[in-house]
């Protein structure tokens, strides 16, 4: 998964997060909905939406980009799907640009075009290092923090970054999701991490309750029960193997430590499947 899939999820699953870099209360989410859309006739997909949902003609919608490599056509692109957009759908609503970068090294700002924009109200540019120690108190920001932490002290991160979640969310839904979301931001950037290791590391109380631990224990019912159906089907083999040399049901029922009535039903249906088999060949 790319870099801005995971902040784009992100903003998905927790729309205050993106309203928290800008400073804006978490109510403001609620007024949004986060989504893309395509810019028609032209290969032009804007990923990062914000679109307000209440007929507040005074609140602007989002343009979210996130850029975690260089790329000197970055603006020229971002201001042609910008203008684009607004010839086709002409929203009802003025427009914010945002851009977010892991640093300022990665942006390239061309500015023989783009300097009296890029200076302009309506865009915002936020450089995750750059952002304040109070900023970065915040829960939501810490997730996105731990996106560009080094992976060497990622995985501290993330545990202090449950921990506090266990303390700070009382919502048990929220809670699990924002575990969840720790979780595909880690296995995003430890790929050779197992889920095991992941759950294992994000030992908490609710672990139970997490993506990672249920399909963990998902994984074991399955390879539990195919066990279970391979010996069952070893053990239908012997059974019908012994019954064809002569050996009595009685016999294989000791032998076994079955019930008869058992032993009787797993004859018949061996020897029903052998009767089909013998039939299509």
């Amino acid at each position: 998964m790319k870099t801005d899939s995971i902040f784009y999820n992100i903003f998905q699953e927790f729309p205050f997060v993106f309203f928290a870099l800008l400073g804006i209360s978490a109510d403001s989410a609620n007024q949004y909905q986060f989504t893309s859309q395509e810019i028609k006739q032209l290969a032009f997909r804007l990923d990062g939406l914000f679109l307000p949902i209440v007929p507040d003609p005074q609140l602007p919608f989002y343009i979210v980009e996130v850029q975690f490599q260089p790329d000197p056509t970055l603006y020229y692109r971002l201001f042609a799907e910008l203008f684009i957009y607004l010839k086709q759908y002409q929203p009802p609503h003025p427009w914010q640009l945002v851009v977010i970068y892991p640093n300022r090294q990665t942006e390239r700002e061309s500015n023989i075009h783009f300097q009296e924009m890029l200076a302009l109200p309506k865009i915002t540019r936020i450089y995750i290092d750059e952002l304040s120690a109070s900023e970065t108190a915040s829960l939501p920001i810490k997730v996105l923090k731990l996106v560009i932490e080094p992976d060497n002290t990622a995985e501290n991160f993330a545990i202090d970054l449950a921990r506090q979640a266990e303390t700070e969310i009382s919502d048990s839904t929220v809670r699990e999701n924002f575990i969840n979301l720790l979780e595909t931001i880690i296995l995003y950037k430890l790929p050779q991490k197992t889920r095991e290791e992941i759950a294992a590391m994000l030992s908490l109380s609710d672990l139970k309750k997490t993506r990672v631990y249920q399909e963990i224990f998902e994984e074991v019912q399955a390879e539990a029960e195919a066990k279970i159906q391979v010996e069952k089907q070893r053990q239908k083999v012997a059974i019908f193997r012994l019954f064809s040399r002569g050996l009595a049901t009685e016999d294989i029922a000791k032998a076994f430590d079955l019930p008869l009535a058992e032993v009787a039903a797993t004859i018949a249906e061996a020897q029903k499947e052998q009767a089909e088999q013998a039939e299509q060949n």
